[in-house]
């Protein structure tokens, strides 16, 4: 298939698992070809959570040895990176979901915002596509589209599976299998905060808009209702806070959480255009199928 046809299709995926209404979504910030031409023609990939200078120049010792087309990265980098803050936008959403107030989620997120902004515009985020681009090697990232599926999939899975409490909960995410892998590498889902015997309550899934929201909505979730989070991953600044907020925590892992929603929507791409893409993993990432 052609790169442009892959790129789209991530896109086109991604909003249709989007938890924002379709009519508010444009595109991903995040999530882009960074280097090569559309019409190139990809068959083999390698795929990575992260990609930088380094996984670059293993791609090209793979392509030398046996032929590879495109490198994939979750995580975004170039142009996609130093946007990254722009797809926090979706968080808004999730918060109204949860039951906060439209302006109240608004005015959490802005200032957020603007934490990851000055955070990331100090960063030198071009380094990798230049490699890219001197050895001439067609790269792309998928951030929020595979992140989008993720969440879907636990939020499905886990409301209509009901875990009573937050050990039942952990039981049900290890039977999937990239947990299970995670698990084996000592990077399994875990409770960071709550009894194991604690009620679950009401649940919001910290799993898609580009990063950590703010560290202030934590006591607003609790007032609205919710009483436990499933996340990637928590700050020490954000746990001593949402502690504070008397919520129960459950890490369902980053890199884990990642592969998941990676796998999820390649599932769809294979699918929709009936071949199969030969996949090289590197970077955290393992290729399964469903």
């Amino acid at each position: 298939m052609q790169l442009g046809y892959f790129y789209n299709q991530v896109v086109a995926f991604g909003k249709d698992r989007d938890p924002r209404p379709r009519a508010k979504i444009s595109r991903f910030e995040d999530s882009m070809i960074l280097y090569g031409e559309p019409s190139v023609q990809i068959k083999k990939l390698m795929v990575g959570i992260d990609i930088e200078v380094g996984e670059l120049l293993l791609a090209e010792r793979i392509r030398q040895q046996e032929g590879l087309d495109l490198v994939v990265s979750h995580h975004p980098e170039g142009r996609a990176y130093a946007s990254l803050s722009e797809v926090m936008r979706l968080q808004v959403d999730l918060l109204k979901q949860a039951g906060v107030s439209p302006e109240t989620a608004r005015l959490l997120l802005e200032e957020r915002m603007e934490e990851v902004r000055r955070r990331i515009i100090a960063q030198n985020h071009t380094r990798a596509v230049d490699a890219a681009r001197l050895l001439n090697l067609p790269f792309m990232c998928a951030h929020t589209p595979a992140d989008n599926h993720v969440f879907r999939f636990l939020e499905s899975f886990l409301n209509k599976a009901k875990p009573k409490n937050l050990q039942g909960l952990l039981d049900l995410l290890i039977t999937i299998p990239e947990y299970q892998i995670a698990a084996q590498n000592a990077a399994g889902p875990k409770i960071i905060l709550g009894n194991p015997k604690r009620p679950v309550g009401k649940i919001l899934f910290e799993m898609t808009g580009g990063t950590e929201g703010s560290k202030d909505a934590f006591d607003k979730l609790y007032k609205a209702g919710v009483r436990t989070l499933v996340s990637m991953h928590l700050s020490e600044e954000h746990f001593k806070k949402v502690k504070d907020a008397n919520l129960n925590v459950v890490i369902a892992g980053h890199i884990s959480s990642d592969t998941l929603g990676l796998n999820l929507l390649f599932d769809r791409i294979e699918e929709t255009a009936g071949e199969k893409l030969e996949f090289i993993n590197c970077s955290g990432f393992t290729r399964i199928r469903r």
